[in-house]
């Protein structure tokens, strides 16, 4: 059965412009992205063309400034959109999610001559990024990457190895993380580095539960040399750099996830309103409206905490804990929610007629990825009560 396209969820937008630029995802949503996106994601082919088509509708970079080609939108808006484009495919909003972190090193980091270099680019010249910060050997504990750039005059060589790249071997540029001096946080830099630059390489893309038209892979980094003008901030400050892009890509996260979510939730709704048993649709009977009753709850709950922590961020105010609240919540929810949506359509939820049971598999990895649900936990509780004593 191809994926339909949800309602439009009651949305407090902050502007026309906003409802106009929602009202312009949504179509595309439904004439692009939505018609193709079982068969697409079976075949594990990425939609390179859509991204061509939302770097022209100028989607590609909405949280940034229009000065270098962004959208000027809040989170709050930019959140909202991503949870539209993630509810008719998670490749697409994840795409879009990430796209977005690979561009904040620079557009908060970067020299005012680094970001009128490549901005325009990267937000609305049709190129993809991607974020380069795990390795195979160091994922959770990301500061001790061994990733590494050295000096060579006014260049940098960058060797070593990143793992878990959303858009590996097909990204236009990366923003990487490496290890300029010694052991620890201290020691990391950031780098942007071209896709096509020598040296740069991808493995095959990993063959995942999910999320198959997304291609994750390794990339190589096999003495890739760049100018010391593609250095995105100071020596050492690339770790920080990182984590204050992964708070905001948290948030990202938080919205596709309940996307993903809604879209299990139109799914079953609309299935149990149709499906007869016993004389009558099954949506007449206690058990399962309770079902539904709880998987809205939780979306609710989770979109609401979503936007209370992109409003912190809007207003310059500290959001790290709340994005981290956010991600736990909203990815927590979307794996409970589909796993509710494959039970409301019983055997048929199992099988690959309807969405559901793609939904169930693509929001697992949503409680993985920019930080496992661990992690977020262990960020939380710092926040409280202080870091663990050793």
């Amino acid at each position: 059965m191809p994926d339909r396209v949800p309602p439009p969820v009651d949305r407090l937008l902050p502007t026309d412009e906003a409802r106009d630029l929602l009202a312009l995802v949504r179509d595309i949503a439904r004439r692009e992205i939505v018609p193709a996106a079982a068969e697409e994601e079976d075949a594990g082919r990425f939609p390179r063309e859509l991204f061509t088509l939302l770097s022209e509708s100028g989607l590609l970079g909405l949280p940034y400034d229009s000065v270098y080609g962004g959208g000027d939108q809040p989170y709050e808006v930019y959140l909202q959109v991503l949870e539209e484009l993630a509810a008719a495919r998670l490749t697409v909003g994840l795409g879009v999610s990430v796209h977005t972190l690979a561009c904040s090193a620079l557009a908060a980091h970067g020299t005012d001559a680094q970001r009128a270099a490549h901005l325009p680019g990267m937000l609305g010249g049709g190129q993809l990024g991607a974020y380069c910060l795990s390795e195979p050997t160091s994922g959770s504990d990301a500061a001790s990457l061994r990733t590494r750039a050295v000096r060579d005059g006014d260049d940098w060589v960058i060797t070593g190895t990143k793992a878990w790249i959303t858009h590996g071997g097909i990204a236009d540029f990366y923003t990487v993380m490496a290890r300029t001096g010694g052991e620890g946080p201290g020691g990391i830099t950031a780098f942007l580095v071209p896709g096509d630059a020598e040296g740069v390489s991808a493995a095959p893309p990993e063959r995942k539960m999910g999320l198959k038209g997304s291609p994750t892979a390794q990339v190589h980094f096999d003495g890739v040399r760049i100018p010391d003008a593609r250095r995105i901030g100071d020596e050492g400050e690339g770790f920080a750099i990182a984590l204050a892009s992964l708070d905001s890509g948290r948030l990202g996260i938080a919205a596709c996830a309940i996307g993903v979510a809604q879209a299990a939730l139109d799914e079953a709704v609309a299935y149990a309103r149709q499906r007869r048993q016993f004389g009558r649709p099954i949506a007449d009977f206690q058990g399962l409206r309770f079902l539904l009753a709880d998987m809205a709850t939780r979306i609710e709950a989770g979109r609401a905490l979503y936007l209370a922590a992109a409003r912190l961020r809007d207003a310059g105010r500290p959001f790290a804990p709340q994005a981290a609240m956010a991600k736990v919540t909203c990815t927590d929810a979307a794996m409970q929610v589909t796993t509710d949506a494959v039970q409301v359509l019983g055997g048929y939820g199992y099988t690959a007629d309807f969405p559901v049971e793609r939904y169930l598999r693509e929001a697992k990895v949503l409680q993985i990825v920019e930080g496992t649900n661990q992690i977020q936990r262990m960020v939380i509780a710092r926040h409280l009560v202080g870091p663990e004593t050793r």
